[in-house]
């Protein structure tokens, strides 16, 4: 009989222990358990229950277990949806972005400044934007297809070096255009210089594509865990803020060198933060794997892991244009089917206003109107911080009126405020410093509602797709946001005159009030998936 009792408390005590363990793992890791239910299919679930019922049969202190196995309220419950799975890693990816983004977005208010001061026009930036975007298009999916079948921190440090080489070429061209000066803008699109310049600019757009998806509707939900949303809302607004005072950095930074010093001098300076960049980036993200206990080296997938990470055959090269038709074809089929359709459409709407926003044809569109580039760099900076504001404001509207209302409020005050700028444009007053002072500074505050819906609109994203297709979706949705810049640009191409400014503002504010009352219409239509935000909406 003692012999019975003590091997009773011993089943016992093993049932105590595994129970522990599991309520810990859950409690540390809610994403971890569902990778490895949906991966290997381990039934832990129903092995616990089996133990338990056997326990039922054959001990008598079951009911003494049962009433002492902790519940959580609903306070510890928002304590742990607000703690990161992994915070350490998700400091690390923190760091990474800074290092990655502060050069890339000083590069992105350097190419068309240095460009525009070549030539008083708008069409070598606008040839350069559209054959980037329609490369965007065109790759967009392939690449998002390949990212989701490769490792992640192997795929993610070769695309930063082919950036980062793109980058550096593309200062190259730049540098040796300001020492062979040509007057005329119809001969400068048919140099050599600048077809490589242009290749070179759509490689390096293509891999801070993948780089971008890849970190923010991917290795954030892993790092902050898929079943925390409010870790995920904080995470997505670090990266947000992040990304936005990267770009205060970069055009303040730029503008102010330019004002200073010779372009080629400012360039040089530029590259050399690229190559000082490139090995941090490599050095964090490695990082960022190793503190988050290798989760970024799991498979989405057992297709993924089976093609990938498990020894399997990567995609042949010799396929790589039926592949990349394939990919496009499936890419935009799976776009298509989304839950939150008309979130996204509205996110790409927003991609045809290429003027009224601190874009490349806005700096040259400044640049040509005789500001001074601290000036310029000065609004890049204020937009920029807008966006960073953006992102403490539209918390706070998720808290108080939900994720979808929020993002609708977000997008009335864009279309209501660039409606005003667009007025006072076609006042005709826009060559007195006044009114051009009011028109920058309405663009400047419409950013608040752009970047509000942008915050918004990536969580709306992320309830709504599935995370094994995150890529894929994410690099396709981009890829129409490209069509979308692609046809402005291409309307540029043809009214590159400055005097046609105003007409591209006109089409730039259609396409916002578009996108307000797409995503206003499906507010008013609730579906299924809205359904789930909604109750999603009650956590916070």
């Amino acid at each position: 009989m003692s012999h019975e009792n003590s091997l009773n408390g011993f089943r016992l005590d093993r049932f105590r222990s595994r129970c522990s363990i599991t309520s810990t793992e859950v409690l540390n890791d809610i994403a971890t358990a569902e990778e490895i239910q949906e991966d290997f299919s381990v039934p832990i679930v129903d092995v616990l229950e089996t133990e338990a019922l056997n326990l039922l049969s054959e001990g008598t202190y079951v009911d003494t277990l049962l009433t002492t196995l902790p519940v959580l309220s609903e306070e510890e419950q928002n304590v742990i949806s607000a703690t990161p799975a992994h915070p350490a890693g998700l400091f690390a990816l923190y760091a990474s972005c800074l290092a990655g983004n502060l050069v890339e977005q000083l590069w992105n208010f350097a190419w068309p400044a240095a460009i525009a001061l070549i030539h008083p026009s708008l069409l070598p930036v606008a040839v350069m934007g559209f054959c980037t975007k329609l490369a965007i298009i065109v790759g967009g999916p392939l690449v998002g297809k390949l990212m989701d079948h490769f490792p992640r921190v192997p795929a993610y440090n070769y695309l930063t070096t082919v950036q980062t080489a793109a980058q550096l070429l593309s200062v190259g061209m730049i540098i040796h255009a300001h020492t062979c000066h040509s007057t005329l803008a119809s001969s400068l699109l048919h140099r050599p210089w600048f077809v490589i310049l242009v290749l070179a600019g759509a490689v390096e757009r293509l891999s801070g594509l993948a780089l971008g998806v890849a970190m923010e509707r991917d290795w954030v939900v892993l790092l902050a865990g898929t079943n925390r949303p409010l870790a995920l809302a904080q995470a997505n607004a670090v990266l947000s803020r992040i990304d936005l005072l990267c770009e205060i950095a970069g055009a303040s930074l730029f503008g102010i060198l330019l004002s200073k010093y010779e372009t080629v001098t400012c360039l040089k300076i530029a590259a050399g933060l690229m190559i000082w960049a490139l090995p941090v980036v490599v050095g964090l993200t490695w990082l960022t794997n190793k503190l988050s206990s290798g989760v970024l080296d799991r498979a989405k997938s057992l297709q993924t892991c089976s093609r990938s990470t498990c020894g399997g055959p990567q995609p042949a090269i010799g396929n790589i244009v039926e592949m990349s038709v394939g990919a496009i074809k499936h890419g935009w089929v799976e776009y298509l089917q989304q839950p939150v359709l008309p979130a996204s459409l509205a996110y790409v709407l927003l991609y045809f206003n290429v003027v009224l926003a601190p874009s490349g044809l806005m700096t040259a569109f400044l640049t040509q109107h005789g500001l001074n580039p601290s000036i310029i760099g000065g609004f890049s900076g204020l937009c920029a911080f807008m966006g960073v504001a953006a992102t403490f404001v539209s918390a706070d509207m998720v808290k108080r009126y939900g994720i979808l209302k929020a993002g609708a409020a977000g997008l009335i005050l864009q279309a209501s405020l660039l409606t005003m700028a667009v007025a006072v444009y076609w006042s005709g007053s826009l060559s007195q410093r006044i009114p051009l002072i009011l028109f920058l500074c309405l663009i400047v505050l419409s950013r608040l509602g752009h970047m509000s819906y942008d915050v918004v609109g990536a969580q709306i994203l992320q309830a709504g797709i599935p995370a094994s297709k995150a890529n894929l979706i994410g690099t396709t949705e981009v890829s129409f946001a490209s069509l979308a810049e692609s046809v402005m640009l291409g309307v540029a191409i043809i009214a590159n005159d400055v005097s046609h400014f105003g007409f591209l503002a006109v089409l730039s504010l259609l396409s916002v009030v578009a996108a307000s009352w797409i995503f206003c219409q499906w507010l008013r239509s609730p579906t299924d998936a809205q359904k789930s935000l909604f109750s999603f909406d009650t956590q916070f």
